[in-house]
């Protein structure tokens, strides 16, 4: 099993920046992808970026240009960078873990997710 600790959540003002962490703990051997996902009230569990261990990355489209997914893979610990935050990025964002095989990332552990809430 692997276990996800997310921290970096928080309130933040429009214009500003957060970055989120989630070390990654257990049969780390089992993964070699890792991502952050959100959740807005009343609306479906989006995708926000991706990262395998080899460094491949992909956003949403909502996110490009603002925000930036990185690695410490000795650390097992992934980062989000978000910058330009605006009222409609606040969601509960969960880590995920999982497989990238080709093209595509599974995810199969996840984490308990941080609140960020954007608002003047």
């Amino acid at each position: 099993q692997v276990q996800l600790v997310e921290s970096g959540g928080g309130l933040v003002q429009p214009g500003g920046s957060l970055r989120l962490s989630c070390a990654a703990s257990g049969r780390t051997s089992d993964i070699n992808a890792m991502g952050w996902y959100r959740q807005a009230p009343g609306k479906q569990r989006e995708l926000v970026a991706s990262i395998s261990s080899g460094g491949s990355t992909n956003y949403a489209d909502s996110v490009k240009g603002r925000f930036t997914i990185s690695a410490d893979n000795a650390k097992n610990t992934v980062y989000l960078q978000m910058n330009s935050l605006k009222p409609e990025d606040t969601a509960v964002y969960y880590c995920a873990a999982g497989r990238f095989i080709a093209t595509t990332y599974t995810y199969n552990h996840w984490g308990q997710g941080t609140q960020v809430t954007v608002s003047s």
